[in-house]
């Protein structure tokens, strides 16, 4: 039977090291809501330092949910995550709860409220040889291979993500259309549910210096350690979790790629690069307010007159 009404949902979103946790999590004790992490990373087990997951105190808190939900080896993506966080919306409502979607990843956050804009299944035989080729002569090359058929594409993927890569592939050699002109086409059609999009942003050089100081506090912390304790485990660098942000470069300086300095640098050079495209995302959303994260009052009001 279709919904009369959609749910009303509050979406909390930026790039990251803004503030979101922090904000949040005041909002959702202010407002009897319970919050669902949209980050692409916080849904591994024993990846916290180099993924920035709520503290335990922060998750006592206020419940948090779609965090620490399967191991560094399984496979998760946007499809999986908005079915799992529509049944947890779905409790949430029936609790009289109101749901706070927080996180900095776009395509989860877009496969949740549209869906997502791949229609057909991907072609097993396709992604086999794909992921070969991708085993005998490493992800690079099909990454070049990818930067002429798609060069959009290949500019937003990086080299070493052999998921994405060969996921594009895919499309390309299944339809002979870049992956990026589906996007562009599914863009943000309809919606399953009622949203407020809030969006916290800052001035450049304030968001910069945020992402350099998160950095240097994950190391402190020990990002170092957390890595050698996965590798340990056998969690191998080449997995989709291990290639991401601040794990890739822990691993390139454990196998003598990279030097110390060289590493810090990279890592926080490509964070801030990050940032940059998660604005760019975010930016293309017309339905997005835009807020800092001290205009706490401002957004407090939006929450009202959209509960209201």
């Amino acid at each position: 039977m279709k919904r009369e009404t959609k749910e009303k949902i509050v979406i909390i979103c930026g790039p990251t090291g803004i503030g979101k946790t922090a904000t949040a999590i005041e909002l959702a004790r202010e407002f009897s809501g319970e919050i669902i992490s949209a980050d692409s990373m916080q849904v591994y087990r024993e990846m916290d330092i180099g993924t920035a997951k709520p503290t335990r105190s922060e998750q006592e808190s206020v419940p948090h949910h779609m965090i620490n939900i399967v191991n560094p080896d399984e496979p998760f993506d946007a499809a999986v995550f908005a079915t799992m966080a529509d049944s947890v919306i779905a409790s949430l409502v029936q609790q009289g709860r109101l749901p706070f979607v927080v996180g900095g990843t776009g395509l989860y956050i877009k496969a949740l409220i549209h869906g997502l804009s791949r229609a057909r299944p991907a072609d097993a035989e396709v992604l086999i040889r794909l992921k070969q080729e991708a085993q005998r002569s490493g992800s690079e090359a099909l990454h070049q291979r990818l930067a002429k058929c798609d060069p959009e594409a290949a500019k937003k993927i990086h080299p070493h993500d052999a998921f994405r890569i060969i996921r594009a592939l895919e499309i390309f050699e299944e339809t002979g259309k870049p992956i990026t002109s589906f996007h562009e086409k599914h863009q943000f059609s309809d919606t399953k549910y009622h949203t407020l999009k809030i969006c916290l942003s800052a001035e450049r050089e304030e968001l910069y210096s945020r992402i350099n100081q998160r950095v240097d506090i994950m190391l402190e912390q020990g990002l170092l350690a957390e890595v050698e304790k996965l590798l340990r485990k056998g969690y191998t660098a080449d997995l989709k979790s291990m290639q991401s942000l601040g794990y890739r470069h822990m691993t390139e300086y454990l196998s003598g790629e990279t030097p110390w300095e060289e590493t810090v640098h990279n890592m926080k050079q490509d964070t801030r690069r990050y940032a940059k495209r998660q604005l760019t995302w975010f930016n293309a959303d017309p339905e997005i307010k835009w807020f800092t994260k001290d205009q706490i009052d401002d957004i407090r009001g939006e929450i009202r007159s959209f509960l209201a």
